[in-house]
């Protein structure tokens, strides 16, 4: 299969709706089908505070591999996300890099791998991992097409994310709409003074002005049940 016609495909795939994770399945799955000299795929991301994990692969030992380099802490697919962006390993059981990796994936079938990292928009997801059991080399047509595979992965975690701070802005808003009705009701007041209410409480507790409404959601459901208007009296029926 040729560039064009493995990109097409992934395209078509991602068209479908489908969730991240499926999303990266497919990515992983039409990437180690069409990559010249790559047996397996995996998709790693990178969370805040320095955890990472294996979000998406083609086999089992896809995340043997990926657990041996998060475990010893070095290895293509770390050294991909924290400096070089692509990381080309060749004849991996002469590879003097990664001593706490490399004996531990020939061992498992390693003789070539590419780990890229994901970015999009300046912010680095994760990176994909291609690992090759047949070939001791990687062909510069293999680079170039991990490179975009590797672009995809990033728009859909890209996608997911904006999708996901999105949800959780409209959340917050819902709750702090709530929690100043109910200032407004228990206190006697307007909304302009209840807003400045929740705002003097969050710079007094150091927290969030969205997890204050939430504690104030809370503590009313907690005297009155959930589903209770700001009365007091349960929510009527159909409401």
């Amino acid at each position: 299969m040729d560039i064009a016609a493995a990109l097409a495909q992934a395209s078509a795939d991602l068209k479908q709706p489908q969730d991240l994770d499926a999303a990266l399945a497919t990515i992983a799955k039409v990437a180690c089908e069409s990559t010249p000299g790559i047996d397996h795929v995996g998709i790693s991301v990178a969370h805040r505070g320095g955890r990472i994990e294996t979000r998406a692969w083609t086999d089992q030992v896809v995340v043997e591999l990926d657990q041996l380099q998060y475990d010893t802490g070095q290895g293509p697919c770390l050294q991909a996300l924290e400096t070089d962006g692509v990381v080309r390993v060749e004849h991996a059981r002469h590879e003097q890099r990664w001593p706490a990796f490399i004996p531990g994936a020939v061992r498992l079938g390693l003789r070539s791998q590419l780990g890229v990292r994901l970015n999009s928009d300046a912010r680095t997801f994760g990176a994909l991992n291609l690992y090759s059991f047949s070939s001791d080399t990687l062909s510069d047509e293999t680079v170039q097409m991990s490179e975009l595979f590797a672009s995809h992965a990033a728009l859909a975690m890209g996608h997911a994310e904006r999708i996901g701070n999105l949800s959780a802005a409209l959340t917050s808003r819902k709750v702090i709409g709530i929690a100043l009705g109910l200032l407004m009701h228990r206190l006697e007041i307007d909304e302009p003074t209840a807003f400045a209410y929740l705002t003097r409480m969050s710079a007094s507790t150091e927290t969030k002005l969205r997890d204050v409404a939430a504690s104030v959601v809370a503590d009313h459901e907690a005297r009155f049940g959930r589903g209770a208007t700001a009365t007091g009296e349960p929510e009527p029926a159909g409401a």
